[in-house]
Formats: structure tokens, C-alpha cells, sequence
């Protein structure tokens, strides 16, 4: 699964973001989404083979955290986007002056 394929499901997006926190278990994001435990672990499943998420053992409970560096692609595909947003954000900007 690539990382594009791996965002197109909003209930991943809501994982990825409880993990920009920093490192959780398993529990606490079955908790904080209201997914089901085995919903949760096949979507962590996914985001793992996408390269977003890394899960380290500890005693009973699987920790995962978010692998940052794996979204540079993403960030790369949007980065035409916000220079075309911020482009038109600043002409909006320049009327709306003109208008006052």
C-alpha cells in the first residue's frame, strides 16, 4: 500500500493524527476513535505497510508511533498546491485592502 492509498481512509487520517502526539498504545487509539480493537489493529496494519507507522513491542501492550519521514511524498505532491492557495490568498488579501 502506497502512503496516498494509505490516507484515503478518513478513519487512518484520525489514527495518523493521535499519533503526531507522539507514541501510543494500541488501547489508548481504540479508545480515542471508537473503533473496534480489531478495526484499529487492521487500519495500524495498513498504515505499518505504508511505511507511516512503526509498532515496537512493550510486555503485553504493541506501542506505534508515527515514521514522519515516509510522508515527504505526500508533502511533495501538495507543495504545488500551496504555493497555487497561497498565491491566490495573496491577491485576496491585495482587494480586499484596496476595498477598505
Amino acid at each position: 500500500m502506497t502512503p496516498f492509498e494509505a490516507i484515503a481512509e478518513p478513519n487512518r487520517r484520525a489514527l495518523l493524527d493521535l499519533l503526531r502526539a507522539g507514541e501510543r498504545p494500541a488501547g489508548d487509539l481504540v479508545a480515542a476513535t471508537g473503533l473496534s480493537q480489531p478495526g484499529v489493529s487492521k487500519h495500524l496494519k495498513l498504515l505499518r505497510e505504508a511505511g507511516l507507522v512503526s509498532m515496537r513491542p512493550d510486555g503485553q501492550r504493541r506501542l506505534y508511533r508515527l515514521e514522519p519521514h515516509n510522508l515527504t511524498p505526500l508533502d511533495d505532491w501538495l507543495q504545488p498546491f500551496r504555493q497555487f492557495w497561497s498565491g491566490r490568498l495573496d491577491a485576496l488579501d491585495d482587494h480586499l485592502e484596496k476595498e477598505q
